[in-house]
């Protein structure tokens, strides 16, 4: 399996919020370099959307990886009784996201916090009681950024696509830390790059710790995979 990275890469630059875009129904701000919300991106947060609206009482989902925090913010506003933590590493994205939040008045329903994948909420109390994990990783393959796919970087941070040597560096540690922090049958979502669905099944069932997932998307392309915590895994620290 590939190298790991050890990180939760940002998704804008420390600039202010210069222009707005919609998302999800939602304004957000933008900032300079940002990556800008995608299709396959809501595509991810309506299913969650889909999902949490069945759920009775007040769901628990964190949003790792959040960038501009567009995930979290349009599933709050859908899901209003949905309480959510969302997180990241750089400064810049981190504050971008906390602005976002104050600019949609939701303060008292999401939590932005700052750090390496998981660690970020490791202070939260949130071990075995998330009912829902989505994320919008990096997942272009470093060999691809230097290619093909170089015309992203035109505008565009490079952390924000680069997924390592097979595009998957943060899925996999993504899927394998998650297992602690979800209820037995809660649910993880994320988007991972076209063409990588097979990767994502395999990467998934070497954990051991989820039912084979389902996916979805558009013009028969998979970009969105949704699996649940299959209970195996019973203990902080099972998902290893």
């Amino acid at each position: 399996m590939p190298e790991e990275q050890s990180y939760c890469p940002g998704k804008a630059d420390d600039g202010g919020p210069h222009s707005t875009s919609n998302f999800m129904g939602v304004s957000l701000l933008l900032a300079p370099d940002v990556l800008l919300p995608r299709s396959e991106t809501e595509m991810l947060g309506r299913r969650a959307i889909d999902i949490l609206s069945d759920m009775a009482g007040a769901p628990v989902v964190i949003d790792m990886c959040c960038g501009s925090g567009n995930l979290a913010v349009g599933i709050a506003h859908h899901c209003p009784a949905a309480r959510i933590w969302a997180a990241d590493l750089t400064d810049s994205t981190v504050a971008l996201a906390r602005r976002n939040v104050l600019h949609n008045s939701m303060a008292d329903r999401i939590s932005v916090r700052q750090g390496d994948l998981f660690s970020a909420i490791a202070r939260d109390d949130l071990l075995g009681k998330v009912d829902m994990v989505v994320c919008n990783p990096p997942y272009i393959s470093s060999s691809r950024l230097a290619n093909e796919s170089a015309y992203l970087l035109d505008n565009e941070p490079s952390v924000a696509f680069d997924g390592g040597p097979y595009g998957i560096s943060i899925l996999q540690r993504l899927v394998r830390e998650a297992v602690d922090y979800l209820r037995s049958d809660g649910w993880l979502l994320f988007e991972f790059g076209e063409g990588q669905e097979r990767l994502v099944a395999a990467l998934l069932a070497r954990t051991k710790s989820y039912d084979p997932p389902s996916f979805a998307g558009a013009s028969g392309k998979s970009r969105v995979a949704v699996t649940r915590r299959n209970g195996r895994a019973t203990a902080p620290g099972a998902g290893g």
